[in-house]
């Protein structure tokens, strides 16, 4: 896990308790210094899914063999896109680990 600015500094943001979150290194890497993506159903730009301020379960959930993340709202579907938060690697990954029974994760 890395640390992800929210608000990227390139973008003013700082680096703060409220600004900052864990992420994996892909997700990190995707976002880069975004702040708002393209919901794939909509065609809107919408920000992106902010962790400090919103609920997972409000924007996201499990597909019924829990690899895949699925949105709820714009939001989500933009940032599951934007991240690429079902690439094949971490589907495959997500998989296994449902398989060993440690996933998906306790909310």
């Amino acid at each position: 896990m890395r640390h992800d600015h929210i608000q990227p500094r390139s973008k003013g943001g700082e680096t703060a308790f409220d600004n900052v979150c864990l992420a994996c290194r892909s997700c990190n890497e995707f976002k880069g210094d975004s702040t708002e993506a393209i919901d794939p159903l909509t065609g809107e730009t919408v920000p992106l899914f902010n962790p400090r301020t919103q609920i997972w379960s409000d924007y996201f959930e499990w597909s019924p063999d829990s690899t895949k993340i699925e949105g709820l709202t714009a939001i989500d579907r933009a940032t599951i896109v934007a991240l690429r938060m079902n690439n094949p690697v971490i589907v495959a990954a997500r998989r296994r680990w449902t398989v060993a029974g440690w996933h998906p994760p306790a909310d």
